[in-house]
């Protein structure tokens, strides 16, 4: 079950173009990760909204961020529920991009710095791992950042956190409602220079085998519903555990059309969730995850 989690107090917000889903303080999220166990969830993967941004994305990588406090009180307060945390820079700086940017000094653009940002992504799941989470899922789709983030916690003793690493994200459509909920659009242009092209799937086996090279434990495709057949290129190709995140913009539509009468919602979800595991998920991430769990017992 992804969660969004922001600084404060009492704060249970629900995002409008999501509904059903909520921005929690770490107060709130913990009841909420709580009542996510009993439902028999196995994990929740953390996504954090700070209280302030920079250029650097700096308190991605605070001892005392966002996301690490969340990770603290949800280990203290929960047992038995695997903690995930969202590796990127994207919700940390106030460019709202995955990574570290750059002026080109011939055209004057700016451009993400490949290098600069495995620097900062590498502080920032090192803080997630003292912090005592369980996995580090890097999405920002750097070149070589989960080599980086792999040697970086073997140097500090953290060589059995496992790595999910978001191998095949595409420069999808679908994404829309996540940036509203995660209060992270770019301020300009788009990702599309380092997420993938939407019509290639060579690119897909390369960024994979590429990732389990460097050490990833569990690849994952992003979007999943336009991309079952990625899921299963993927599985048949590696034998690997493979997730699949069924992300906002496949959420949202779902309830839209729910609530104007023209679908019915469990029906069309169940369809759709077990349309990603028949096309080979191991893992399944998903805004349904609560819903699921109550529609299977």
């Amino acid at each position: 079950m992804p969660l969004f989690v922001r600084p404060g107090n009492g704060i249970k917000r629900e995002i409008s173009s999501m509904p059903g889903n909520y921005q929690f303080s770490v107060d709130t999220l913990v009841e909420e990760v709580k009542e996510i166990a009993t439902l028999g969830i196995p994990g929740v993967i953390l996504f954090g909204i700070p209280d302030s941004k920079d250029e650097l994305g700096t308190e991605a990588y605070a001892d005392d961020g966002i996301i690490q406090k969340a990770i603290r009180a949800i280990k203290k307060n929960v047992s038995d529920i695997l903690v995930i945390t969202d590796v990127c820079m994207c919700e940390y700086t106030n460019h709202g991009h995955c990574g570290y940017i750059k002026k080109d000094k011939k055209t004057g653009e700016y451009q993400i710095d490949n290098d600069e940002t495995l620097k900062l992504l590498s502080k920032e799941a090192l803080s997630h791992a003292e912090a005592g989470v369980d996995i580090v899922a890097p999405s920002d789709m750097m070149d070589g950042r989960v080599g980086a983030i792999r040697e970086i916690l073997d140097q500090n003793g953290y060589e059995n956190i496992p790595i999910m690493s978001y191998a095949a994200k595409y420069a999808s459509a679908f994404y829309g409602p996540f940036r509203d909920a995660a209060e992270s659009p770019p301020s300009f242009g788009d990702r599309r220079s380092y997420q993938m092209d939407t019509p290639n799937s060579e690119e897909a086996i390369r960024e994979v085998s590429l990732d389990i090279d460097e050490g990833a434990d569990i690849v994952m495709v992003k979007p999943a519903l336009p991309y079952l057949d990625i899921i299963r290129l993927i599985k048949d190709q590696f034998g690997y555990p493979v997730a699949a995140y069924n992300v906002s913009g496949e959420y949202s539509m779902v309830k839209a059309a729910h609530e104007k009468g023209w679908l019915d919602e469990k029906t069309v979800a169940m369809e759709i969730l077990m349309g990603i595991k028949r096309a080979g998920a191991d893992i399944i991430l998903t805004y349904w995850a609560k819903d699921a769990a109550r529609w299977l017992t």
